[in-house]
């Protein structure tokens, strides 16, 4: 995200003001959201946006451009939210298709801890092991033991060098919007493509893989809302979570479906809290290897993709088109600037068709 922003010309004081609104803007939704209908409700910054913005380096060199097309983005979404077929059109992605799509999104984080045991042996092998054992011994507290292990690994071995510049304090900066015709159809109308293809869509479809009813209308109009006004501070476009949705809707967020919802409040809270220490988190986070942070995450979402995997291949007839997405999820594939996930959903869509259908038999027959 930082350095999307810096691609279309943020400065260092502009990127880490746009990081902290972006934080408290999505916890704060995942928190009135999820309270208002207890449905797990995820919230984050668009990952794919972040990455079309390093693609689009040299569009716009002033960030108020950019900030424009942020909310011409924003306001794109705010009116599909508005739009009731589309929350029709979600309702109806046939649930095997939704649970493949989703082991396809996870498929690749969860070999984070295989790749980051043999690149980082010191720092991942014993997070792993206390993962092992208190997988065991204690479920609800393997991933947390993982997740507070790995921090302190990193502490005691990231050159110190990391806290210089680093600022305690929460900056907002006030970007005016400035609005170039070029830079909104360049940028605005590609994040929103890729921001509701590649996160809103697939968010919406792992929460109806758990089995709930998405409040989609309102998940949009109010990220879409919150999106233009964080624009103002360098805020990028917030949407439905799709990876970290399923740390939320999934079981081992509470094995009580009625109560999953707390785990998205949570994460607002903690989103809010890194949102006020954005400079401080941003310089630990650079300086950390990232595929530790990759192998931990990886831990924690395996129960999720051994649930979407079981779910995608229940029912025999509908295993093929499952696996159609699946792969195609997993390949990590970007055409036309949007990425695989909503791809995954297209392919997996047409297979079930083309093999659901049956030709008539003649008379004969």
């Amino acid at each position: 995200m930082l350095a999307g922003l810096a691609a279309v010309g943020a400065t260092d004081a502009q990127a880490a003001s746009g990081l902290l609104v972006t934080c408290v803007t999505m916890g704060v939704l995942s928190i009135l959201l999820s309270v208002a209908f207890k449905v797990p409700l995820k919230f984050a910054w668009s990952t794919p946006g972040a990455a079309l913005l390093v693609a689009t380096a040299g569009i716009t060199g002033r960030f108020g451009e950019a900030v424009a097309a942020f909310i011409v983005a924003a306001l794109l979404i705010v009116l599909v939210g508005l739009w009731p077929a589309l929350g029709r059109l979600i309702a109806r992605i046939p649930r095997p298709i939704a649970n493949a799509m989703l082991a396809g999104i996870l498929f690749p984080l969860c070999l984070a801890p295989v790749q980051a045991a043999v690149q980082i042996p010191l720092l991942a092998i014993p997070v792993i092991v206390v993962w092992l054992v208190l997988s065991k011994l204690a479920p609800r507290w393997a991933v947390p033991a993982a997740i507070v292990l790995a921090g302190v690994l990193l502490a005691a071995t990231v050159d110190s060098g990391w806290l210089t510049g680093a600022n305690l304090l929460p900056n907002l900066a006030f970007v005016a919007p400035e609005f170039d015709p070029l830079v909104v159809v360049s940028i605005a109308l590609p994040l929103f493509v890729v921001t509701m293809a590649g996160q809103n869509i697939p968010g919406a479809a792992i929460l109806t893989s758990f089995g709930y009813r998405a409040p989609v209308r309102a998940a949009l109009v109010g990220s879409g809302a919150l999106s233009a006004v964080g624009a103002l501070s360098g805020g990028l476009t917030i949407n439905l979570a799709a990876l970290t949705q399923a740390l939320t809707a999934g079981p081992e967020a509470s094995p009580d479906r009625d109560k999953r919802w707390m785990a998205p409040v949570a994460s607002g809270v903690t989103y809010i809290v890194l949102g006020l220490f954005a400079a401080f988190a941003t310089a630990f986070v650079i300086a950390s290897p990232p595929l530790l942070i990759q192998a931990v995450a990886g831990l924690a979402l395996l129960g999720a993709l051994i649930g979407a995997v079981t779910s995608a291949l229940e029912v025999p007839r509908d295993r093929l088109s499952a696996i159609a997405t699946f792969l195609v999820t997993a390949s990590g594939i970007t055409v036309m600037g949007i990425g695989s996930a909503f791809w995954g959903l297209v392919v997996g869509g047409i297979a079930m068709l083309w093999f659901g259908w049956r030709r008539p038999r003649s008379v004969e027959e």
